[in-house]
């Protein structure tokens, strides 16, 4: 991932980078304009990153005064959790299969004929550009791989260290499980 400040843009890549793109307007107003036309299959989406609180706001302190910048990415642990009308095992394994290969950041899936669950490490600014990509991910990616027209049910988002606990304790997938996809 290339460190971004607030409101400077950074190309997310089509294989398996991991920036978000981002655009900023006057007033905070959306790229997109009311009546646009839709973009086009795999054309990038112009996203604005949320800020972080107390430590958005000393981030933002510590640039502008010319000190050390303190925007270090971290990794976060996502799991995401898609379900919805039945479709046929061999072509959500091939659909997976397709997005494992345009994300090789994807470490694993698991699949049933009506739901799924993809887990990978994402590297972020903090949690909420982590949890922005990962909502993105399945429709941004649903004709280029070929998914199913399934909704998100479910997000996890943790860091790295408290993935580790969890590991740690006995909780949580444990770190031999193969990566790839795999049925459930």
């Amino acid at each position: 991932m290339r460190r971004v400040r607030p409101g400077a843009a950074a190309a997310r890549g089509s294989t398996g980078g991991t920036g978000a793109t981002a655009s900023r307007t006057a007033g905070g107003a959306s790229s997109r304009t009311a009546g646009a036309p839709s973009r086009p299959p795999g054309e990038e989406r112009a996203l604005t990153s949320v800020a972080a609180g107390e430590t958005y706001r000393a981030r933002e302190v510590a640039e502008s005064t010319g000190g050390q910048p303190v925007d270090v990415p971290r990794l976060w642990h996502v799991t995401l959790s898609v379900s919805g009308e039945q479709a046929p095992l061999k072509e959500v394994r091939r659909a997976l299969e397709q997005l494992a290969h345009d994300h090789p950041f994807l470490l694993t899936s698991r699949y049933a004929g009506d739901h799924a669950e993809i887990r990978y490490w994402e590297e972020a600014r903090d949690l909420h550009d982590a949890a922005a990509v990962a909502l993105r991910l399945w429709g941004e990616h649903r004709q280029t791989a070929g998914l199913p027209p399934w909704e998100i049910v479910g997000l996890e988002v943790i860091d790295r260290q408290t993935y580790h606990q969890r590991i740690a304790e006995g909780y949580g997938p444990a770190p031999a499980t193969p990566v790839g996809v795999h049925p459930y």
